[in-house]
């Protein structure tokens, strides 16, 4: 099916609506990719806020991949599309590239501070191409320590009152569990997204190296994601029965690594 056939939208939201039935009592947190909804058109937009009002109507967060990164009145769009409680694309975070530099990130903050939102800022990403530009040195220290530290001030008008965790966070690979413990040191009020578990090489002791110990004793401090790695599981067959046991199967061992990663 082409992108813009209808059946390919309908196909799309089928397959998501039968996902969000296998995982949504499991998980906490939903992290839909935009760019592959916006591939199909404004047929897939649609099944995109269709998708994100049914997580949130099931008690999910909703952490919208984006990777926005403008300024001024285009930063402020962006904001109202996805931060606002009236936003067409309602989600509970939303992932920025801050490359334009702080002025990027202040527009989506002013929003998040009116509806609650929270917000993730690529600083250490777990692809191998982002040590071309992340760990360049700058002033004796490598650039993703400088985003972090940058957005310290930001930071703080998004605290928590319960918890003192920020709710502008970083994007922090599993692939890099070092920079992670780095970053951690620099930020020790964010909450950390991090990609790179499961499908890219990521281990769950690698995925929570930047987490520390809450009060409960168990490590806390961010959001580890699994994209591939549940939704097209190894296993997977051409049936809905062996997908859904492959999911299934994934989201186990899923929850039984990270549980004993961060006992």
């Amino acid at each position: 099916m082409a992108p813009g056939d209808p059946a390919t939208a309908d196909a799309v939201e089928r397959f998501c609506l039968a996902y969000l039935d296998r995982v949504a009592d499991r998980v906490a947190i939903l992290k839909p990719q935009s760019a592959f909804f916006e591939a199909l058109g404004w047929r897939g937009v649609k099944v995109l806020s269709g998708l994100l009002a049914e997580a949130r109507s099931r008690g999910l967060l909703v952490l919208l991949d984006a990777k926005r990164g403008d300024i001024g009145s285009t930063a402020a769009g962006y904001a109202a599309a996805y931060l606002e409680e009236s936003s067409p694309l309602r989600a509970d975070a939303l992932t920025i590239n801050p490359y334009l530099g702080t002025d990027t990130v202040e527009p989506h903050v002013a929003a998040a501070e009116v509806s609650g939102s929270g917000l993730f800022v690529l600083t250490r990403t777990s692809n191998p191409g982002g040590r071309d530009y992340q760990e360049l040195e700058a002033a004796g220290r490598p650039v993703f320590e400088h985003v972090a530290g940058s957005l310290a001030p930001l930071a703080k008008r998004l605290v928590g009152p319960e918890t003192g965790y920020s709710g502008l966070g970083l994007v922090v690979g599993a692939t890099y569990a070092d920079e992670s413990r780095r970053l951690r040191e620099l930020r020790p009020d964010a909450l950390f997204l991090v990609p790179g578990y499961g499908a890219q090489g990521g281990t769950g002791e690698a995925a929570v190296a930047g987490f520390v110990r809450g009060p409960t004793g168990r490590l806390e401090g961010g959001v580890v994601n699994s994209a591939r790695g549940l939704s097209f599981p190894e296993g997977s067959g051409d049936d809905a029965a062996s997908w859904e046991r492959a999911v299934d199967g994934a989201l186990d061992r899923a929850i039984s690594e990270l549980g004993e990663a961060t006992a």
